[in-house]
Order: C-alpha cells, then structure tokens, then sequence
C-alpha cells in the first residue's frame, strides 16, 4: 500500500501521470517522502532528533499545487486533510481553531486503519456472514412453506425452482449460495445498527472544539446505554442480505481499540497536512490586521506555530504528537510575500519550491497527458450515452489557446479554466447527446472557434461565461 519505500525518481515518475510539469514541486515532495523511509531506517533515538523538511509551495490559482498533495497522499496511503488557512481564528474568536485539524488527520487516519483491518479480516467475516445467512435460509425455507415458490434440492443433489424446500444440509446450502443459485430468493434479515446520534450542532468559540466533539460523543454514549442499538427486520434478496450481514460482521471483528492505536501512529508518524492559502494569514507592511474572517492574522500565525513545531494535541481517540507530521502550506502570495510571515513560522517551512505559471503548451498535454485527462473524461461521459467522440490534434490545440487567452485576459485561474472551456464547447453536444446515439462526433478546431470566438469578442459576455 504504502509508497514511502519508493525511490524519489519512482515517485515522480507516478506524479507525472496525473500531473503535467511542476518538476520542482514534485522533486521536493518525493524528497520529503523518501525521507520518511530514511528515517525509519535509524535507531530509534536518533529517529526521535529527525524532523520533517515542511514545504511552501508558491504559485497561481489552478498550476497544480493541491494535487500535487493530494495525490502523494494518496500513492503513499498516508492520512490527508487539507485545510484553509483562511478559516482559523485566534483563540478567544467564533470559528475553527488550529488544533482542529491535527484533530481532522485523526479522523481521516481512523477511517484509513478501519478500512485496512475489515479487508484484513474480510476472510473470516465472509465465512460469519455466509453461516448466518445459510441458518436464515433453511430456517424460512426448509419446511412449511407456500409450494411453487422456492428452490429444491432433489435427491440426487439436482436442483429444482418447482419444489418447496431447499436442504436442511448446512454445506449444500452454502455450496449454492456460492454458486449463486439461490439469489432468486428473499430473505427476512434482522440487522442491528447504532441508533442515529442526535443530531445537533454547537457553534462556540475557537478552541472548544474538542469540548463540543466531546460533549455529542456523551450524547452518544448515553443514549448507547439506554438500549442505543437498534434492529430492524429487513426482507432482502439473498446478495443485499449477505452484504449487509457483512458488513455488521465486518463491525463486530474489527477491534476498535487496535485501530485507534494504530490510527493515532499513523496520523503521528505518516501524516500529511496541506495548509492552503498560507499567504492569507501573512501581515503585509501597512495592511494592519485585518477584519471579518481574517481576525488577527497574526494570532493565528502565533497559534499555528507550535502544531508546526511539534507539540501533543488531545483528541476523543488520545493524544498525538505533531514532531513527524509533514506539514506542506501552499499559496499565491499575490499581495503578500513569504517573508511577510512571522519569522518563526517561515523558519518551519525550509524548503520553498515556486510553481511555474501554465502556458498553451502545458494545457494541451494537460488535456492530453494524463490518465485523467478531461478529453478521455468528456469521451467517457459521452460514451454513456451511445456517441464517440474524437478530439483532433488541432481541435485540442485551439481549446489550450482559447483558455491561455481567456487567463490573459481575465483572471489567471490556471488548468480550471479548461473545464469552463470545454462545457463551453461541448455544450450543445451534451444536450443532444441521448438523441445522437450511435454517432461518431469530432471536435476540430474550426468547431472550437465557431463556438467560442463570439464569446472572445464581447468582453462583458466573456467575462460571464468563460
């Protein structure tokens, strides 16, 4: 699962796939990952001396700087949030304090770990889940029932829907569900579920988070003790009653206190945190500090500094410790620059890589390149509805210029502006698409101008839609 033993050029290499350019950033990332792998190899005390190289990206809107995050997060299958630096406030104000999201990458880790021990014992749940059904079905199937309705088992081990009862034979029962000749029937199923927590929100000052989580688990657990599981009897076809028998099963294997342990280590030890639109907290000369959601930038740069420098945060699951958390901030920094940040905070983020600005060329093998393009995207879709559609070389080439145009001119919101583009271009087709089945259609370049260039020409009209 995890890519943390790869080499930096293995990991760009996967990177590249998703992601056009950008060498620089994606250098740096693969680097601090690898690291990761490095440390790991020491002693433990000197394991304890080696922090992680935390990363500023700097670039535009829409170069690439949250997915280059993203998916490293997702090749190394290291727990992930990514958060608005924007949306913090000093302690003391109404809205999101820092420790929130150490408290999110907890959340994220435990959903990860959870994941991880249900396949680890999918084997054996499988079996439990299986048992129980083959008891449901003999049970309701085996005797006393209407004639003609159900499955038989002849003598000779022959099958018939004729009959009236299935084999009381545990394992011959077992043997067709597997075959699946008994997902004709239904079967009454009784599942337990915790009952729905109540539902309620509590909005409080920074900093009470964690008060607020505790105070709904408390709901929880009261109404737990006062008979909180619930079960309600279901009659479901024989495969939505194995899967929902599953995963019940699934539950009740998996043990909680291990993956709370594991998760805190994880989230402690492989955790990446993605700080976006850093530059919004920075205190530029004149600017004073702000108002509106931007209470005190300088607070929250000051809050911020010891989840970065390592510190123990308290969550309902334990405390976690930030020390070999990567923390990587990303930002524009139009207005503002890195060193208008606190001097302290910059010197937590040594590595600074600057994202390069995207220019025709990148937005065609943007379109072209990657396993996700937006054209195999667009020709997926449309596939759905019976119609191929074919982009020529030309056509693709016209619809990166008319978006690098429409950046000039307009905002530069990066390699989203492609998306505008072409729901601009395919419009038409997408409409029509359920009465053009069976139809080969071709983006060209001249179908690309004819829809776009009239929208170019008007300013106002430009501005609107593209």
């Amino acid at each position: 699962m995890s890519m943390s033993g790869f080499t930096p050029r293995e990991t760009v290499s996967e990177l590249d796939r998703y992601i056009v350019g950008q060498g620089k950033a994606k250098r740096a990332v693969a680097i601090a990952l690898r690291n990761r792998w490095r440390r790991r190899q020491l002693e433990t005390e000197l394991q304890q001396e080696v922090s992680p190289k935390n990363i500023i990206m700097i670039g535009p809107t829409g170069v690439g700087k949250t997915e280059i995050a993203r998916r490293l997060a997702q090749l190394s299958g290291a727990p992930f949030v990514k958060v608005e630096a924007s949306k913090f406030t000093e302690v003391g104000y109404v809205g999101r304090d820092v420790e929130s999201m150490i408290r999110d990458l907890v959340e994220t880790s435990i959903k990860l770990v959870k994941a991880d021990e249900s396949e680890r014992i999918r084997t054996r749940a499988t079996q439990e889940a299986e048992t129980r059904l083959v008891h449901l079905i003999i049970e309701q199937y085996s005797k006393d029932q209407e004639p003609n309705n159900y499955f038989a088992v002849g003598p000779d081990g022959a099958t018939s829907r004729q009959g009236t009862v299935v084999s009381q034979e545990v394992d011959e029962v077992r043997r067709l569900l597997r075959q699946g000749e008994l997902d004709h029937l239904e079967v009454a199923t009784v599942i337990s579920a915790p009952a729905a927590a109540p539902n309620f929100e509590i909005v409080g000052a920074a900093g009470m988070e964690e008060m607020m989580s505790g105070l709904k688990d408390a709901f929880s657990n009261l109404q737990g003790s006062f008979g909180g599981t619930s079960t309600k009897e279901q009659k479901l076809p024989v495969q939505e009653a194995l899967e929902a028998l599953l995963s019940e099963e699934s539950d009740r294997l998996v043990d909680m206190d291990r993956v709370q342990q594991l998760a805190l280590e994880r989230a402690q030890e492989e955790g990446i945190v993605f700080l976006d639109e850093i530059d919004k907290i920075a205190m530029s000369h004149g600017r004073g500090g702000g108002q509106g959601p931007d209470v005190s930038r300088g607070g929250v740069q000051r809050d911020l500094l010891p989840i970065v420098e390592g510190c123990t945060v308290n969550t309902k699951y334990g405390t976690i410790r930030t020390d070999h958390i990567l923390f990587i901030a990303a930002g524009a920094f139009h207005e503002a620059k890195v060193s208008d940040l606190a001097p302290e905070l910059q010197g937590r983020f040594p590595i600074r890589v600057e994202l390069d600005a995207l220019g025709e060329d990148e937005f065609f093998r943007i379109l072209t390149e990657p396993k996700n393009s937006l054209v195999r995207q667009y020709q997926a879709l449309l596939a759905t509805e019976g119609v191929e559609a074919t982009f020529t070389e030309s056509g693709v080439r016209a619809l990166a210029h008319v978006a690098y145009t429409a950046n000039t001119r307009l905002e530069n919101i990066g390699a989203r502006r492609l998306h505008t583009v072409l729901e601009s271009v395919l419009e038409d087709i997408s409409f029509k698409a359920p009465e053009l089945k069976g139809t080969t259609l071709e983006v060209t370049s001249e179908m690309v101008q004819s829809r776009i260039e009239p929208i170019l020409e008007d300013e106002d009209l430009s501005r609107y839609i593209l």
